[in-house]
This record gives structure tokens, sequence and C-alpha cells, in this order.
């Protein structure tokens, strides 16, 4: 039954994200076009290079201090495939980069212990190296869309062979950039944000508890895939997993919701719809799901 505290949720939370990624699109966008104004393409490039181990742990750690969600790592993205970095590396950061959030990390070991916090950040940091790498040497890379490679906006004289001062030109310049990429995600942005807000704001706690209870065997994967379609804030995944621990939900499902929820809203594969063709989304999909179901097992049987 649908009830007026529902549909005031679901507005709230749509008016709430809407206005939220798309200030967070606009400032990451803009950050990463002034980056690139400073950091050359070639030294990206070499940092993460996939021909360079390194490069993939580099990508691992970067995603692991940046305070991004799912979402927001679309424009930071989106830069690293402007600047040609290497296709296994951008895909570490973008599986590591919303599961390794500094503030899930810190919350996870206020409220479930540091070993827990520990062995979670091992396998997050773990199974996006490796499917990185892995979706790389699969050849995946073929399904970049092209149009996402193209530098927007001129890169010659611009407005300061006209007598206008440089630095001002400069800075028009990657905004008009920012506001075009904005542009053509928009739809996808909206979209997103409209079922998600709709799927948080009917799908009570005590559904996802029932179905997912110590004592169900498919708690694990049923939990991965509820986790998907949810989009849910760092700051509001672990309380709300401490209120599903409250009413029975076991801590292998848990952290499969988390991953699910976290790695992959269905937001963000809206929008990443918009850089890769339907493999790519694919089979990054079935990584975080795969990742967030091997985790909840293994936490079931550790914990």
């Amino acid at each position: 039954m649908i009830t007026n505290q529902m549909v005031q949720e679901t507005l709230g939370m749509f008016a709430f994200l809407a206005v939220e990624l798309t200030l967070l699109f606009l400032l990451i966008s803009y950050l990463v076009g002034v980056l690139q104004e400073y950091i050359p393409p070639q030294k990206i490039q070499a940092i993460l290079s996939s021909k360079n181990g390194k490069g993939y742990v580099v990508a691992g750690l970067l995603g692991s201090i940046t305070p991004f969600c799912s979402c927001s790592t679309i424009p930071f993205l989106k830069g690293l495939i402007r600047a040609k970095a290497g296709f296994g590396a951008m895909m570490v950061f973008l599986f590591a980069s919303p599961l390794l959030n500094p503030i899930i990390i810190g919350l996870f070991a206020v409220t479930f212990g540091i070993e827990v916090a520990l062995t979670y950040f091992i396998i997050a940091m773990g199974i996006s190296v490796v499917a990185g790498y892995g979706l790389e040497k699969m050849g995946f890379e073929k399904h970049i869309r092209a149009e996402a490679c193209v530098e927007d906006g001129p890169k010659g004289c611009g407005a300061s062979c006209q007598g206008q001062a440089p630095v001002v030109s400069k800075w028009l310049r990657i905004w008009r950039s920012t506001w075009k990429d904005f542009k053509k995600v928009l739809p996808y942005l909206i979209g997103g944000i409209a079922i998600g807000s709709m799927i948080y704001g009917f799908m009570p706690t005590e559904l996802l508890s029932s179905i997912a209870t110590r004592d169900n065997p498919l708690a694990i994967p049923v939990a991965a895939v509820i986790g998907i379609p949810l989009y849910i804030r760092a700051e509001a995944v672990i309380p709300l997993s401490a209120a599903l621990a409250a009413k029975g939900m076991g801590l292998g499902a848990i952290m499969a919701l988390i991953i699910g929820s976290a790695g992959a809203s269905l937001t963000e594969v809206i929008l990443l719809k918009s850089i890769f063709n339907t493999q790519l989304v694919m089979a990054f999909l079935l990584v975080i799901i795969g990742m967030a179901i091997s985790a909840g097992f293994l936490y079931q049987y550790l914990f």
C-alpha cells in the first residue's frame, strides 16, 4: 500500500540526489579539466599504464583516497579515457573508488570493527585489480564508445587570439567542455535518479531483512542483486546495514548488499551506458555482483 510518507520520501530523495549529483558532476568534471591543463596526458598515461604492473595498484590506491560515490566516478573516468590512461587501470579505479571510499572504510571500522573493515578493504582492492587486469586481457577496451575518447572544445588559440587574457579563455573553455559533457549525460542521470528514488521510497527495510535472513541459502545472492538498483550514499549505507543486522540480516548478506549498492548503483549503470557499449556495461555488472557474492560468502564463513 502506497502511503503519503512513501511518496514524500521518494520525492525528497529525488530532489536530494538531483541537486547533489548535478553539483558533484559539474564540480568534478571541472576539476578534472583543470588538472588536465596542468598534468600532461602523457604523465597520466605513464602512471596508469596497463603495461606497468604498478599502474593497477596505483589506480586502486587512487580510488581509495577519492571520496567518490559510484556516480561521481564517471566524470573522473571520462578524464582518464581522454588522457589515454591504461584501460585495465581505469577499470580498477572504476571498481575501487566507490567501494574503498574512505568514509565507508571509516564507518566500517567504527560499526563492525577494524578486522571487518580491513578484510573488506583487502577483498575490494584485490578483486578490483584482478578484474581490471582480466578485462583488459580479454580485449574489452574495444567496447568504449568512440565519442567518450573525443576531447571537447578547441585546444588552439581560442579567445586569447582576440586580445583577451589567456587565463580567462582557459577557464571558460574548461567550463564549456564541462557543461557539454553534463548535457550529454543529463537524460541518463535524471532517469537513473527517478528509478532509484522510487525503489528507495517504496522498498522497506523490513522486506530486505526478511528475504536475507541467516537461514536463507539464497540470502547473499539476493542481497547482492537487490543492492544494484538501490542508490545508497556512503554516509547512509553503514547505518542502514547496522539497522538491518539488528533485524536479523546476516553479516554476509549485509556485505553483499553494501558492495552491490555502493559499487554499482542503477544511476551509475545508466551513466556508464553513455560511455561504454552494452558488453562492457554487462561485464562491469558481473564483476560487481561476483565481488558482492564472493565477499558475502567469505564473511559468512569467517565471521
